[in-house]
């Protein structure tokens, strides 16, 4: 049985002093923002990447999609976990484990929002200790089912509230 996840309506979530979200039109995989980024992007916890922005990203980056494969015969390899791949000098992918399997089973999506949640953390930390921007799509709301609004509002908690700038590529 699925756990519950409390999240907040994201009205009180947000306040004057908490940077926003900023959203943009475009590919994600070729971020028009300067300076150190790191492209997050919701993975299933198969070592799979054949759909979504997760095959852009496998085509575009062979790398991401090998080092991915690695990490899916560790322990480590779990909900909850991020990989930091280097692409480019100022851009790192950030694989986050999010998504229980692929597909929904008895009408429950593979988002997992606890994953989601403590993914986000991680990126965090990464993203103050290297004064990175985040950069992603409308993560975990496409294939894995997601609730646009419940993943908004993590990403508000999680990295806005922390001062990171956050820009959200949504496809022309």
């Amino acid at each position: 049985m699925q756990k519950r996840f409390e999240i907040y309506n994201l009205s009180k979530v947000c306040k004057r002093d908490v940077k926003s979200i900023i959203y943009l039109k475009g590919d994600a995989t070729n971020p028009r923002v300067e300076g150190n980024k790191i492209l997050i992007h919701c993975c299933n916890n198969l070592g799979m990447m054949g759909r979504g922005i997760a095959k852009t990203i496998r085509e575009k980056w062979p790398n991401v999609y090998e080092k991915y494969r690695e990490w899916s015969r560790k322990p480590d390899f779990k909900l909850g976990e991020v990989q930091f791949v280097k692409v480019a000098g100022d851009l790192v992918v950030g694989n986050m484990i999010g998504q229980e399997g692929v597909g929904f089973t008895n009408g429950i999506p593979p988002i997992r929002y606890e994953a989601v949640d403590k993914c986000l953390k991680k990126v965090a930390e990464t993203a103050i200790k290297y004064k990175a921007s985040v950069i992603a799509p409308r993560l975990g709301s496409g294939l894995a089912g997601g609730d646009w609004n419940k993943i908004e509002a993590l990403i508000v908690e999680n990295l806005c509230k922390k001062d990171i700038d956050v820009y959200i590529y949504e496809l022309e």
